[in-house]
């Protein structure tokens, strides 16, 4: 690349301009510069479509944009209540429990503080839970889950690691079990934090487990339920790949809340389904364009270089991670998701192979600090919507998230230096 060609494309980064037009002027000029053929970069493109594993993510998008259009999110909440509402902060404990699985199954995390906030922080201040607390369980509980099947993150990063194809070979599924233990830490550790920072909070409604309260919202959630068991256990036990179950969950999905519930009307569905694809054609055209990019790092030789400048300064894997961490949390702030995945994947994924760090802990490690980043000030993207949600200031969200980012961190810590979280289930 010419230092004119890195200066023009860093100006129209800075202007503002789509991130699939800065790589796909990066691969260019790469090529250009090798003296490679531009028809590179279509081949490129071409060759991301012919992955069979993509085709879950537009069914599992689809999928998650209707449950978020329905009201999933208040059936979702009422069963976790009947079961653990009576412990003693167990309205905190069901916020965290029900923001976690609603994030895994709508795969976004601004969705869940949208349609489960509304629910979630009135109900914790009438229980008795400080305004502060409540914002901030609630901003910080909005990317939990982002670890748990079917998250879409979780499925592009198997996606990207698997055509850079370095370092241990694993599935989509071994993804998924990676992703259960880290997940239940980062649950207990907030849940006992709040245990603790909350004891004198009052028991909610009922002295102990409602038979009948629990009746009620099983059967209200009756159509519903038996999805994440179908369509988890399919694929956890193998009868189901992972495209097969993103179908069934799309069709499932579909005639619940449209025949069964009638929370969406049958001519709202295209609708619904066509802000699914746009959101799903933004993600596979840059994801496209950055394996193209990818394609000219690695004939560039960049990750090799990247590693050989690193481990002449960085011997120790452990000293690596506590960098990487640093980096992927101020990412996490600055970036979307899918924008920092298929850009950092490609770079990280060579050098953190060479440190000897599994493919598969690097992948719950680096989403693990995702969850963290959407809510890191001063820009963490959940901050935002919060405070556009519940009407707040941004500088009273910071102040009400801090505690909630200091537990997730030292959970971090046990999640990115004690690997056997993330390997128990797959290796």
């Amino acid at each position: 690349m010419t230092a004119l060609g890195i200066a023009l494309l860093l100006a129209a980064a800075l202007a503002g301009a789509p991130l699939v037009a800065v790589l796909m002027g990066a691969a260019m000029l790469g090529f250009l510069a090798a003296g490679i053929d531009l028809a590179a970069v279509p081949i490129e493109v071409y060759r991301i479509v012919d992955t069979p594993l993509l085709v879950a993510l537009p069914l599992f998008t689809y999928a998650g944009y209707v449950l978020a259009e329905s009201n999933t999110s208040q059936r979702l909440v009422a069963v976790v209540e009947s079961f653990f509402g009576w412990l003693p902060s167990g309205l905190a404990i069901v916020s965290f429990t029900a923001c976690a699985l609603f994030t895994a199954l709508t795969g976004a995390s601004g969705v869940t503080i949208v349609a489960l906030g509304a629910l979630l922080l009135p109900a914790l201040v009438q229980a008795g839970f400080g305004e502060r607390f409540s914002l901030g369980l609630v901003t910080s509980s909005g990317s939990l889950g982002l670890l748990l099947a079917p998250s879409v993150p979780l499925i592009l990063y198997g996606v990207i690691a698997q055509q850079i194809d370095v370092g241990a070979s694993f599935t989509i599924v071994d993804l998924f079990k990676a992703g259960l233990l880290p997940l239940l830490i980062m649950l207990a550790c907030l849940m006992g934090w709040t245990l603790w920072a909350q004891r004198g909070a009052p028991v909610q409604r009922t002295q102990g487990v409602d038979g009948a309260r629990i009746r009620e919202a099983l059967v209200a959630a009756r159509w519903e339920l038996p999805l994440p068991v179908v369509v988890l256990g399919g694929i956890y036990s193998g009868y189901f790949a992972i495209s097969e179950a993103a179908a069934v969950t799309a069709v499932y999905v579909t005639i619940a809340q449209t025949l069964l519930y009638r929370d969406i009307r049958l001519r709202d569905l295209p609708a619904v389904a066509v802000r699914a694809m746009v959101m799903v054609g933004g993600i596979l055209l840059i994801l496209g364009v950055a394996m193209a990019f990818t394609n000219f790092l690695v004939d560039a030789e960049v990750p090799q270089r990247l590693f050989g400048f690193m481990q002449a300064r960085i011997e120790s894997p452990i000293a690596f991670l506590a960098l990487l961490n640093i980096l992927l949390l101020a990412l996490g702030a600055l970036l979307d998701i899918f924008a920092a995945l298929v850009i950092m994947v490609p770079l990280i994924l060579p050098v953190a192979v060479g440190y000897g760090i599994d493919p598969v802990h690097l992948g719950i490690v680096f989403l693990a600090n995702m969850q963290i980043g959407y809510f890191t000030p001063p820009v963490g993207m959940n901050l935002f919507i919060a405070s556009y949600r519940f009407k707040k200031p941004v500088l009273a969200l910071y102040a009400a998230c801090w505690p909630f980012m200091v537990v997730l961190l030292l959970a971090l810590l046990l999640i990115t230096y004690v690997p056997w979280f993330s390997l128990a289930l797959v290796r």
